[in-house]
């Protein structure tokens, strides 16, 4: 299932180029394309789901495999000892822009406070 209109549906069919670093049948991991880390990739579903609740209520089994897929990547980039940081944003007021189901791995350096208030 996919929706025409949405970037990252576009990107697991490979319309729009990525930089992948790690891929299974049913789940995409490539560079995020405005970094907020030195590592920071995004973890999506090759299905459409609108988000992460969406994605968990639909396809347990789905979300456990994005899930681990992150751990993969993490531990692929060399950010487990120091500490990395997932990431759902879902919905506008979580600040989600891109209304497919995403992860953010991040990691590479002192992450900080989870929230600046």
């Amino acid at each position: 299932m996919t929706d025409a209109d949405c970037i990252f549906c576009k990107l697991a069919a490979g319309e729009i180029p990525s930089t992948k670093v790690r891929e299974t049948e049913r789940v995409l991991a490539f560079r995020d394309l405005e970094p907020k880390a030195p590592t920071h990739v995004l973890v999506i579903p090759k299905d459409h789901y609108a988000d992460a609740a969406g994605l968990s209520a639909a396809d347990p089994a789905l979300a456990g495999e994005v899930l681990a897929v992150a751990a993969e990547v993490a531990e692929s980039e060399g950010v487990v000892e120091g500490g990395w940081r997932l990431i759902a944003n879902t919905g506008l007021g979580a600040g989600q822009t891109v209304f497919h189901a995403h992860f953010h791995v991040l990691g590479g350096k002192p992450l900080g406070p989870m929230l600046a208030v």
